[in-house]
């Protein structure tokens, strides 16, 4: 692959149009001016979207770059219509970027895909489809659909998405290279797959709703870091458990003041039907505590109040188990994946009361009113164990940008799915 050679220097880009630019052209060459050491990383994705912007569709990466540095290049230059564009420098980095690459495009993708492409059932056929490709020979899988998921008592999954022709799915994958049906499991992955969300009869602004394809970035991420970490070597049994289910209005939909009875006996009164998030990651969490992984990490594209807190660039971490959060906020940082811990305790579980259940899912008012994000952690908290140990909640609010930014494109980041991968290598 052939394409406009670009190189990076510790020089200021002053001959050539003015402090503070980052990004210069000469001789047919491109030059990513570093000078300012605490944002080095900001700078090239900058100069990413410049090239992105003068229209350039293949680059060679040329001279003394680090691999972080190619990295960050690469998540700002590839767009959702240019993708493996880039040739890596010649060094021995190349393999571990390729690795990255495949995780954040396929997580990209599935996020960005339509919702009229990605049904519930086709969103779990190619997770599956995509881990298996990577190692079929480890990878094996189960499914609950539609009126199963009723049956087998998975009634979260199953309330969201009953209002859709395309039936919700529950579909547990199981990655389990040791090659013994009895080993135990050491990690278990859930991630939020609503492939549409139209809010149900709370129904979003169309403003709002426009950019809901997104909200299946829950399961896309998860399943990206489970196969990033499988290209990497992961050696320990992993169970993926993707919530998936279109939240439609229809005679058949849900409906406020329903009362939804869980597995574990919680009820849960609907009093926002676009709280629906949480409602489906309750049967996944309930799965993947029943393993008895030591690790259960849930992500979800789950709350607007995690962005108004974060804004769009950090991904919130919550979780009971303080020092299991500190460690993967640690890995975050090491993965340069920005992320920040929010308020959980168990008191939040309280934060949603029902005088007809034992919770309700969200308050009845905009937004769930303050504290949002921390009272929807205290609901899912009811659905792992007691206490929260090893379990950690990410609230995807870097997820997805509705719009290009000086520093990213259009549609989804993956981001989260190096500091995931990291914590299933590292458990």
């Amino acid at each position: 692959m052939s394409g406009l050679s670009v190189f990076i220097t510790n020089k200021a880009a002053a001959d050539f149009y003015g402090a503070g630019t980052v990004l210069s052209m000469s001789d047919q060459k491109a030059y990513v001016h570093l000078t300012d050491p605490e944002n080095q990383l900001w700078d090239i994705k900058k100069a990413a979207r410049s090239l992105d912007n003068l229209g350039i569709t293949q680059v060679k990466l040329e001279g003394n770059w680090q691999i972080e540095q190619q990295w960050a290049f690469a998540q700002s230059f590839t767009t959702t219509k240019k993708q493996n564009h880039i040739q890596w420098c010649d060094d021995n980095n190349a393999q571990e970027l390729s690795y990255r690459n495949q995780a954040m495009i396929f997580t990209r993708n599935i996020t960005n895909a339509t919702p009229e492409d990605i049904s519930p059932e086709i969103l779990a056929d190619t997770c599956n489809q995509w881990l298996s490709s990577i190692n079929s020979q480890h990878i094996s899988s189960k499914r609950w659909v539609g009126e199963e998921l009723k049956q087998q008592g998975w009634m979260g999954i199953y309330h969201v998405g009953r209002g859709s022709t395309r039936p919700p799915v529950l579909i547990e994958i199981d990655y389990n290279p040791t090659g013994n049906d009895s080993a135990p499991v050491a990690a278990c992955l859930v991630g939020k797959g609503i492939t549409f969300d139209s809010g149900g009869y709370s129904i979003k602004s169309s403003e709002g709703m426009l950019s809901m394809k997104c909200d299946m970035g829950g399961a896309a991420t998860v399943t990206g870091a489970l196969g990033l970490a499988i290209l990497r070597g992961l050696n320990k049994r992993v169970k993926l458990f993707l919530c998936c289910a279109e939240n439609l209005i229809s005679g058949h939909a849900y409906k406020l003041g329903d009362v939804i009875t869980y597995k574990n006996g919680t009820t849960v009164e609907v009093v926002n039907t676009d709280a629906e998030g949480r409602l489906v990651l309750a049967d996944g969490l309930m799965a993947a505590t029943a393993t008895g992984a030591d690790l259960i990490i849930d992500a979800a594209t789950l709350t607007g109040a995690a962005m108004v807190a974060l804004g769009e660039d950090y991904n919130a971490f919550f979780a009971l188990d303080k020092a299991l959060q500190q460690r993967i906020l640690d890995y975050s940082a090491q993965e340069f994946e920005p992320s920040w811990g929010l308020p959980l305790e168990k008191w939040h579980q309280n934060k949603c009361p029902s005088a007809f259940a034992d919770t309700a899912n969200s308050k009845p008012m905009k937004g769930g009113g303050g504290g949002g994000a921390s009272n929807a952690a205290g609901f899912l908290s009811r659905f792992v164990a007691e206490q929260g140990k090893g379990w950690l909640h990410i609230d995807l609010a870097a997820a997805y940008n509705a719009s290009s930014t000086a520093y990213m494109p259009a549609g989804a980041t993956a981001q989260g799915i190096r500091t995931i991968a990291r914590a299933l290598l590292d458990e």
